[in-house]
């Protein structure tokens, strides 16, 4: 049996940029253990499988080794898939997913997520020192699912290199080190070990976080964000209420077919 997989660029800036995402849209749903054998093989941060229901899509998102609830910029890839690919005619794709409707429409060459807003909650700043942070904090808190760790400028979040075995014993999905930009309003990067990721090149998720936190700090509701991994991405960010909308350009860097016997 074979299925069609695709592999998109997702909050690209241009070549080689942005966090790919594999996209495997299916007829009808794969066995868990088998969608979970298939990330690990694609070993690419997310891999995203959507069947269609009704007139919305169900999703769900893969690293290679676990499920997670909630991925934004595999959800971009698969809405890229369905407008470019798979002749998806209507400007807005709703997805059902473990964390409830998700949102994406098309705007030109720009798609946007509609995700969830999160809420923070103070941290204390000993659960990470100093040292295995490799920088020193300013603020830390919590999100449904991410610690937000706050430094004191974009070159202390690009130059940061933070222990990812300490990071891994924290009772969270990962750890976020933002910071205000230079050039953009805020940047960020994303360490994830306890899924498989170390570093997560660009994390639409987080953003469900990092959006109603720098908008409260900067007292705006638009904003332009970059993830500054080594690939980097651009996120465009509006606070709307108890959502988030998220922007941002793909691109499909290739596509092919997989082949597996059950």
């Amino acid at each position: 049996m074979s299925i069609a997989v695709y592999i998109v660029n997702a909050f690209s800036s241009g070549p080689f940029s942005g966090n790919p995402a594999a996209v495997c849209p299916l007829e009808q749903w794969l066995p868990d253990d088998l969608m979970q054998s298939i990330a690990a093989q694609h070993n690419l941060s997310e891999t995203v499988f959507f069947v269609k229901e009704q007139n919305d899509y169900a999703i769900r998102w893969f690293t290679p080794t676990v499920e997670v609830p909630l991925c934004g910029h595999a959800t971009l890839a698969a809405a890229y898939v369905l407008f470019n690919e798979l002749q998806y005619t209507h400007n807005e794709i709703h997805f059902q997913s473990k964390s409830g409707l998700l949102k994406v429409i098309k705007n030109n060459d720009i798609l946007e997520l509609n995700f969830p807003s999160e809420t923070i909650t103070d941290l204390p700043f000993s659960i990470l020192s100093e040292k295995e942070l490799s920088a020193k904090p300013i603020y830390i808190g919590k999100g449904r699912v991410f610690i937000l760790i706050e430094l004191q400028s974009e070159k202390e979040v690009v130059d940061a290199k933070p222990d990812v075995l300490a990071i891994q014993r924290l009772d969270a999905a990962g750890v976020i080190v933002t910071a205000k930009g230079t050039s953009v309003d805020f940047v960020s990067r994303v360490f994830a070990p306890q899924s498989g990721i170390d570093e997560d090149p660009v994390t639409g998720s987080a953003h469900c976080l990092l959006i109603p936190y720098w908008a409260q700090k900067l007292n705006k509701k638009t904003l332009v964000a970059k993830q500054v991994s080594k690939r980097g991405g651009l996120l465009y960010c509006t606070l709307a209420g108890d959502r988030v909308l998220i922007g941002g350009s793909a691109d499909l860097y290739l596509k092919g077919v997989v082949n597996y016997e059950l």
